[in-house]
């Protein structure tokens, strides 16, 4: 399966093989017109086009090249004139502008690469990655930084194996920066605490939000109108039961038997930090509830949990990335495997590059445990 950036880097390559395709083109053209067509044009863009593809080696030797093509060109055919020399100084200057048009765009690379290069060493210090395994599962996770993004994003994953079983996190924090680190690191650190001292998953959900409030009352400026999507799952101790509580998140997938599941929530929640506009942490009635949908884990198959960066991210047409379809064929138990596919998927789909930042967090239950209570075949919801 190939990657879609390697995709980008092959068509990268083939880019920087223009500027010399053009000069080949106009001497070809030349001779074969017999000089009945101006190729001046031809040998003017060479330089122009070699700016932000190649080296300021490059682009000058391209200039310097086009030249010589050039003066071949009339030594082949008349003459020199005095127009010929207005056209190749024209051509001299066109090289000087385009070695500095490329000393300035690789000056720019430069800054972003160092900003991106700093965002992501801060990610990683903030979202560390997860332990490989967790009692009996296996664990996988991935975190894209967008291309065009220089900022550190809002996404986080997390998973603790407590007394009450595996719990795990993916959310969404709103907006970029700073901002988004003190909303990542507040959450990061309820959730620990949550998975130390709550003894059922409504309680983790309701710290959380505790937190996400408390942050925003605290806030000003445009803090004051943060929230974070997110998915907070709980594998019993037998895993025997997944608990999930889904707060303006996308479901999470299960991936078995060459089949892709959403688990979508029977009651659709608010976002952290929006409970106000609801009443309470929950959307129900008392305000004090906290939804949470039961299903089966069965053993050899993967739960897949990822933020917006990968299912809102489109193609040339505005298609979104659909994951159902892409993960609906066999796949081993293997957790490694399923995001790298995914990722391969996605990176396909948009030519290379992510609109927006993604985390991708997957866990596998081991083949050789124990088979799961009775499910129902559509979802995996556990029978009542």
């Amino acid at each position: 399966m190939r990657n879609g950036r390697r995709d980008v880097r092959e068509r990268e390559r083939w880019l920087r093989w223009l500027p010399a395709a053009l000069l080949v083109g106009a001497f070809v053209l030349d001779l074969l017109l017999l000089n009945n067509f101006s190729t001046f044009p031809l040998l003017a863009a060479a330089p122009v086009v070699a700016a932000p593809v190649l080296s300021l080696n490059g682009t000058i030797t391209t200039g310097v090249a086009a030249n010589v093509v050039g003066l071949l060109l009339v030594g082949l055919e008349r003459e020199p004139t005095r127009a010929d020399g207005t056209a190749f100084s024209s051509l001299v200057l066109l090289t000087v502008i385009a070695a500095g048009l490329n000393v300035q765009l690789t000056r720019d690379r430069q800054q972003l690469r160092t900003s991106r290069e700093v965002a992501a060493v801060v990610q990683r210090a903030v979202l560390p990655d997860p332990p490989r395994r967790v009692g009996r599962l296996t664990v996988a996770a991935r975190y894209e930084v967008a291309h065009t993004e220089a900022a550190i994003g809002g996404d986080l994953f997390a998973i603790h194996e407590t007394p009450h079983g595996i719990r795990m996190l993916i959310a969404d924090v709103r907006g970029k920066g700073l901002e988004a680190v003190r909303a990542v690191n507040a959450l990061l650190g309820s959730f620990h605490e949550a998975c130390l001292y709550r003894s059922d998953l409504p309680g983790v959900v309701r710290q959380l939000e505790e937190r996400m409030r408390g942050d925003i009352d605290q806030a000003s400026g445009t803090e004051t109108e943060s929230f974070a999507t997110a998915v907070v799952a709980e594998l019993a101790p037998d895993y025997s039961e997944l608990r999930i509580a889904v707060r303006g998140h996308a479901a999470p997938l299960l991936v078995h038997d060459g089949r892709a599941v959403p688990l979508e929530p029977a009651v659709a929640s608010l976002p952290l930090g929006l409970s106000v506009l609801g009443g309470g942490c929950g959307d129900a009635p008392d305000g004090d509830e906290v939804p949470v949908d039961r299903f089966a884990l069965p053993a050899g198959a993967t739960l897949v949990l990822y933020t917006d960066g990968i299912n809102e991210a489109r193609d040339a047409d505005g298609t979104f990335f659909d994951l159902v379809p892409m993960l609906s064929r066999p796949f081993p138990p293997d957790p490694d495997v399923v995001l790298d596919a995914v990722l391969d998927a996605v990176f396909r789909h948009t030519g290379g590059a992510l609109q927006d930042d993604a985390a991708l967090f997957a866990v596998t239950l081991d083949a050789d445990t124990a088979a799961p209570p009775e499910r129902s075949a559509a979802d995996g919801r556990l029978a009542s």
